[in-house]
């Protein structure tokens, strides 16, 4: 089967090239595709983990299969190399990450931080602990940021978590939306939280002084915790 795959920016620079048709076996998928432009492009190496892949214009999982005519897009790293969705230990910089998001034809800069509260389901919380499958979440972030787009006329999206040890009155998630209005950005950012708290494969442990849980979905935990607390209480024996 052929494909035809698409250089912008830095890597088009890079390769003197902005186009080319790959003929590929049937089967073949996206991550395999990227490692066979890596390893026949040395030059691509150094950018492989901070690049995504575009399939038809849309992101695209690595274990996505190619089919005939399909138009695949190496989505380099912005904003001068760096990249808008990021997952690791080091603590978060919500104005860096805003910056990410910055444009003139902005009105708007909605800017979410989440915080690490020192209290949760009736207890004390000492500290939390964040782990991810890291490479799942960033493509899931850029999922999510697809999905507004689709939804809002937006200019920038960038989505930052923390993993590790994270303390009371840290930045556990930072979001940034620019629009050209209020209502997009503010909408747009609501949707973000809400469907990352849904599908990202981040799992926290919350700490107290009598114990800790791992929380696997927050969504579904605060649904059950929620039902669990608005059920009467059964009679003491």
């Amino acid at each position: 089967m052929r494909v035809t795959v698409r250089y912008f920016a830095i890597v088009r620079e890079l390769l003197g090239r902005d186009r080319e048709e790959r003929d590929l076996p049937e089967g073949t998928t996206v991550g395999q595709l990227l490692a066979q432009l890596c390893e026949s492009q040395p030059s691509l190496a150094r950018l492989q983990r901070s690049m995504m892949v575009m399939v038809n214009r849309r992101y695209a999982r690595p274990d996505q299969l190619l089919r005939e005519g399909d138009e695949v897009a190496l989505v380099p790293p912005v904003s001068g190399g760096s990249t808008p969705f990021s997952i690791g230990p080091e603590p978060l910089d919500p104005r860096r990450i805003e910056q990410l998001v910055a444009d003139p034809r902005a009105g708007a800069v909605v800017l979410f931080i989440g915080t690490v509260r020192d209290h949760a389901r009736g207890k004390r919380v000492l500290y939390l602990e964040y782990e991810a499958y890291a490479e799942a979440a960033l493509e899931t972030f850029a999922q999510i940021a697809e999905e507004i787009r689709q939804r809002w006329d937006v200019l920038g999206i960038a989505i930052a978590h923390r993993t590790g040890r994270v303390d009371i009155g840290e930045a556990s998630v930072v979001i940034a939306v620019s629009s050209a209005h209020r209502a997009e950005a503010f909408e747009a950012c609501r949707y973000a939280i809400e469907r990352l708290k849904q599908v990202a494969p981040i799992w926290k442990k919350e700490v107290y002084e009598d114990g800790e849980i791992w929380v696997g979905s927050e969504a579904l935990y605060q649904e059950l915790f929620a039902r669990r607390a608005s059920e009467p209480s059964a009679p003491a024996e």
